[in-house]
């Protein structure tokens, strides 16, 4: 029954997507792969039928199933521990950049660490929102980032924030009103060491040559990984804050092997950190401890290189798409595939 529904689930998926999505042979082999896995035949699945008027099979059946569950709970608290024991620290400090620090909470996700804090009938009732460029802390100033590199990492943030907001508020330009503007503060970045990333992707080109076919996911070293904190707030027309996220996140030993550049963590974390404010605004609620769902349609659209559904956002270009997608995999700086913002036109 729940593979039936599944299925019934991803062809609806499929066809709702199907209009949305450029039409690339990236976008046509995504609808296939999704309509062939949704056409999986099902397995017949055993029914285990207790005695009814057993008195021994009865506590057997609870021991089994009181000790599966505890094997899974003791399974899924060692995922837990592996993920945040191989995942790089970042700090989550205050860095000034707010307006305010009143009532921020904690509210952490499964490998990011935030407080926050949310005006949600303010935030639900807005209709505009601004982006204000997003800008590196004085904090930051002795981080070995290039001015290109740090432009790159800075409109990751934007980018990510402009598609995320675009959900369900229409962006507007930095000269129009709008209901909300947001403004975000690289705070914190450490840097991504470029021959241990090498050393990893060594590492998995070795796998597939050693035991070629076999899965077995080969972890990144835990050594020289980068993280990224930031620090947003959505104001409103008069100013006062409505939304605030202190946000910081390490790359992971499981997040894949990486990027050959000092900007590498950083670049990728930062669509992250923009995906995750948008989505405290959207929603008007905290973006963690909630079940993972599918991307949108536009949110589709836009990973693959679409026009976002603001104009607006076209100041901050477009994603890399399927460039980029191949950039990460290999490992390639992401200067190579994303050319970031749009030169300004002169006046």
């Amino acid at each position: 029954m729940v593979r039936a529904a599944a299925s019934i689930y991803l062809e609806d998926y499929a066809r709702q997507i199907r209009p949305h999505l450029p039409r690339t042979e990236s976008s046509r082999w995504l609808l296939a792969a999704a309509a062939i896995l949704a056409r999986v035949p099902q397995r017949p699945s055993r029914q285990i039928i207790a005695p009814v008027n057993s008195r021994i099979a009865k506590p057997d059946l609870a021991r089994r199933l009181r000790d599966g569950g505890s094997r899974k709970a003791r399974t899924a608290g060692a995922l837990a521990h592996l993920l945040l024991a191989g995942c790089a620290s970042a700090p989550l400090d205050r860095a000034g950049t707010l307006q305010s620090y009143d009532n921020l909470t904690t509210s952490n996700g499964l490998v990011t660490q935030s407080r926050l804090r949310v005006d949600e009938p303010v935030i639900r009732a807005a209709k505009t929102v601004q982006i204000v460029p997003t800008a590196f802390g004085a904090g930051t100033t002795g981080v070995p980032l290039t001015v290109e590199q740090r432009r790159l990492v800075a409109n990751a943030v934007d980018r990510a924030l402009c598609a995320g907001l675009s959900e369900r508020f229409q962006v507007v330009g930095p000269t129009q009103p709008a209901d909300l503007t947001v403004r975000a503060v690289v705070t914190h970045v450490t840097p991504t060491d470029p021959v241990a990333v090498g050393a990893s992707r060594g590492a998995a080109i070795a796998k597939t040559i050693l035991l070629p076919g076999i899965p077995v996911p080969v972890p990144r070293i835990p050594i020289g990984m980068g993280s990224l904190s930031l620090e947003a707030e959505a104001r409103d027309l008069a100013g006062h804050q409505r939304a605030a996220m202190i946000w910081a996140r390490g790359a992971g030993v499981l997040g894949g092997s990486g990027r050959m550049s000092v900007e590498g963590d950083a670049y990728g974390l930062a669509s992250d950190f923009g995906s995750d404010f948008s989505k405290l605004l959207v929603t008007g609620s905290t973006p963690f401890g909630k079940l993972p769902s599918f991307p949108s349609a536009h949110g589709i659209r836009t990973s693959f290189g679409g026009a976002p559904s603001s104009p607006a956002c076209e100041a901050f270009g477009r994603s890399p798409g399927v460039a980029g997608f191949m950039g990460g995999a290999l490992g390639l700086p992401p200067g190579w595939t994303d050319k970031g913002a749009p030169a300004a036109p002169a006046p």
